[in-house]
């Protein structure tokens, strides 16, 4: 019986991971439904840029007081899976702040003093940041897209923080009142909850005093396991998904647009006089099914652009920069990527339903993503250059717009009259070339 906490830890601790695997297994099956798409070159960039946004946060510091609280919050997520380990050591084999005896009691003094003025500065920052997203009117925050789910999510993360961080005082204080009966071995340096919490515990019995460690170290186990598996569900899946969105971003200058294949090359039998139009190419698959040019649906987006979509924070920077939806239209580029998520989600239940994807009826285009919206866009580049995360909102509207004019020769008048005097008169007046400079004689 006395191994019976260490059982009931592992089996926490197995089931845990388990679904945590089982819910990014699905993610990442649910993002190579996607198109492939080569974003291997340039590696050494790759590295420099995820290291320079991804960890080095360069990007959130445009917008300082957020930026700096998100560092804060972001070191203190980082730092405190070294004492996530411990725990992990501690659980299974039942010995008590095991680091200690690896790294010696000096540094392990300096390391657990460390890991309290980061979790007090984690503690402010979420206090700060819950305060900042309900009870100040920023634009950004209270916008239709975030009623809702997305809102409570956003809320939800902050408060399961803050009450991680007060699990860990409580465990940490506990833990150094019972060091000073001789309870425990002397190990650490808790500079903040031994001066605001351990005095609480003075008049505590032991069993009180141990229920009350026990109670809080569980607790914060547990509520990191929950965390963790609850980012499966959240815009928090940033937190990981950062660091291969950042290296997978598009290297090309801002504004280049990508070529399609099948266009390229019939462009190519058009500028060829001596090309055959119905002779197969030696590279041609009789069997395989036709381009389709833009898309529709999440099936035609490549696989980076569903890495985008699981990756977005909902911050809202794209959307606050955004000229179209400065001005009023409908255009939000983070609804954009919130739609494409939820659309890849649909997806996803219904390949868990049914084992395969089976036709509901539905696209992204219509059914999640207005074409207003899509019109609605300058394709100014804004919202790609202010996302803190390498997103490209744009690249999905590009793609969607392509199948509206290509596949279905829809599109706003404007634009019909402009594609026109292009065909007709190679410049999008309603000019022919020789009249064009009769404005400079009258």
């Amino acid at each position: 019986m006395q191994y019976i906490d260490n059982i009931i830890f592992l089996i926490a601790l197995v089931l845990g991971f388990g679904i945590f695997v089982k819910g990014f297994k699905e993610i990442y099956r649910n993002i190579k439904l996607g198109r492939k798409i080569d974003r291997t070159d340039q590696p050494a960039v790759r590295w420099k840029t995820m290291g320079k946004v991804a960890m080095g946060q360069s990007k959130m510091v445009k917008r300082p007081i957020a930026g700096i609280l998100h560092i804060i919050v972001y070191v203190g997520f980082i730092i405190i899976n070294f004492e996530l380990l411990e725990i992990i050591i501690d659980g299974i084999f039942g010995t008590h702040r095991f680091l200690a005896g690896i790294i010696g009691t000096v540094a392990y003094g300096y390391f657990t003093a460390t890991l309290e003025i980061l979790a007090l500065l984690v503690t402010v920052a979420v206090v700060i940041f819950f305060i900042r997203r309900n009870f100040f009117s920023i634009k950004r925050f209270n916008m239709k897209e975030l009623f809702g789910w997305p809102k409570k999510d956003a809320n939800w993360i902050l408060i399961i923080e803050f009450a991680l961080m007060i699990a860990f005082f409580t465990m940490n204080s506990a833990d150094l009142a019972m060091q000073k009966r001789g309870l425990l071995n002397m190990h650490g340096s808790f500079p903040i909850s031994g001066n605001l919490l351990t005095p609480v515990f003075e008049n505590f019995g032991d069993t009180a005093l141990m229920l009350t460690e026990r109670g809080a170290w569980w607790f914060h186990f547990l509520g990191i396991l929950f965390f963790m598996n609850y980012l499966y569900y959240s815009k928090h899946l940033h937190i990981i998904l950062a660091f291969p969105n950042t290296w997978f971003a598009n290297l090309k200058p801002k504004g280049q647009f990508t070529n399609l294949n099948s266009v390229t090359k019939e462009i190519r039998l058009m500028m060829d006089p001596n090309a055959d139009p119905y002779a197969a190419a030696p590279e041609d698959d009789p069997n395989e099914v036709p381009e389709k040019f833009g898309a529709s649906d999440i099936f035609d987006l490549n696989q980076v652009q569903l890495l985008n979509a699981y990756s977005c924070t909902e911050c809202g920077r794209c959307t606050a920069v955004c000229p179209a939806s400065i001005t009023g239209k409908k255009l939000s580029p983070r609804k954009i990527m919130m739609d494409t998520r939820d659309r890849i989600e649909e997806v996803g239940q219904n390949i868990n339903k049914n084992g395969k994807f089976v036709d509901d009826g539905k696209k992204l285009l219509d059914d999640h993503i207005l074409r207003e919206e899509l019109w609605a866009c300058t394709t100014c580049n804004a919202c790609v250059e202010a996302c803190p995360v390498l997103i490209d909102p744009l690249s999905i509207i590009v793609d969607m717009r392509r199948f509206l004019v290509m596949e279905q020769s829809s599109a706003p008048s404007e634009l019909n009259v402009m594609m026109t005097n292009v065909e007709n008169n190679a410049a999008p007046w309603a000019y022919n070339q020789a009249d064009r400079l009769k404005w400079t004689t009258e």
